[in-house]
């Protein structure tokens, strides 16, 4: 088993504290010191010039996918030239009413190179093998799903 760390830096900014005017632009700090300057999503009062915790979390879950694609793959024997996804995460209520990343779409273009090229079959198993794998998608209740473009 493993940990996994981050810290989140936040400090007040404005004079009054209230829902209006407080300010909502914070620190993630990583292992080696990596800094992502993040906010809430601009419809929250966040700055658009940051990362929001809903964009993390599809990015979150799209990166998780595409790693355990390309180990999977790999062992399989096929070769991945490029990987792209563009994937999207629905905000909307739960079944409690409550609001959540409720979908989240990974959309990957998958470029392969060398003589071994999977086929639509063989590709879809790959994407199945890589969703029930992922160790991101094992730990939400989000629906996922993948729709190779």
């Amino acid at each position: 088993m493993s940990e996994h760390k981050a810290t989140i830096a936040w400090t007040r900014e404005s004079a009054a504290f209230t829902y209006e005017t407080y300010n909502r632009d914070h620190d993630w700090i990583f292992d080696a010191g990596i800094h992502v300057r993040a906010s809430a999503a601009p419809a929250y009062l966040g700055s658009e010039s940051c990362v929001d915790p809903e964009e993390a979390f599809v990015a979150s879950l799209s990166s998780c996918h595409m790693l355990t694609f390309l180990a999977i793959a790999c062992k399989k024997g096929f070769t991945v030239d490029g990987y792209h996804d563009d994937a999207v995460g629905t905000l909307a209520k739960d079944t409690g009413g409550r609001l959540a990343i409720t979908r989240v779409a990974l959309r990957p273009r998958i470029t392969f190179g060398g003589e071994k090229v999977p086929t639509g079959d063989e590709l879809g198993k790959l994407h199945d093998q890589a969703h029930h794998m992922c160790f991101i998608a094992n730990s939400v209740k989000t629906e996922i799903v993948v729709e190779p473009q």
